[in-house]
């Protein structure tokens, strides 16, 4: 299960995406790079996945701090450990359900091919190409990796609100209970915030 973690992983390398001749994934990846995860979307988890796949395998959590064993030594990592590690921003949002409706709203005419709404329960193909591999990005490496990454879900499409409008999250606590307990478990509150 482990290795699973590592087989999908993203790492984005943003001095080279921010270089490209394509003012739309330039524009996109700003975007992903002002929402502050961009220390946590370009560290490249493939330099220390032996090392990865140890931690995880036998990770334990106790009072809210990861414990674990990489070649004989205890590790232990904390959520204040986490955020700073890679820079995430500490305040905002914590809760996709606290996603404000108007910047749902908004962000699904901002992603649409054809400037319509775009169906949250359809595939991402109704996305310009951007947004697409925004879409990709924030399944692979910060929700829950279940179901087909073609489909857009509540889940994955509020991520993408919040760096497409710019909405403010506390990325450090987010990322950090995704990380420390696999995803988040409770969906049937999370697409209340998207309803139509």
């Amino acid at each position: 299960m482990a290795s699973s973690l590592f087989s999908n992983a993203q790492h984005v390398d943003f001095d080279s995406v921010l270089a490209m001749d394509d003012p739309g994934m330039i524009s996109m990846f700003e975007a992903l790079e002002a929402s502050g995860l961009r220390g946590f979307l370009g560290c490249p988890a493939i330099v220390y996945e032996d090392a990865l796949v140890d931690f995880f395998e036998s990770a334990s959590v106790r009072n809210e701090v990861v414990f674990s064993t990489v070649g004989g030594q205890i590790v232990k990592i904390s959520e204040k450990l986490f955020a700073e590690s890679f820079e995430l921003p500490v305040e905002g949002l914590e809760e996709l359900s606290e996603m404000p409706k108007d910047a749902i709203f908004d962000a699904r005419s901002i992603v649409s091919m054809t400037g319509e709404q775009i169906n949250l329960s359809g595939r991402k193909n109704q996305m310009k190409m951007p947004y697409r591999l925004l879409c990709d990005i924030v399944a692979k490496a910060i929700s829950v990796k279940a179901g087909s990454f073609n489909a857009i879900t509540v889940e994955k499409f509020s991520l993408m609100t919040a760096v497409v409008c710019g909405v403010k999250m506390n990325w450090a606590k987010y990322c950090w209970y995704f990380e420390k307990d696999g995803g988040r478990e409770d969906e049937a509150s999370q697409r209340v915030c998207c309803s139509d």
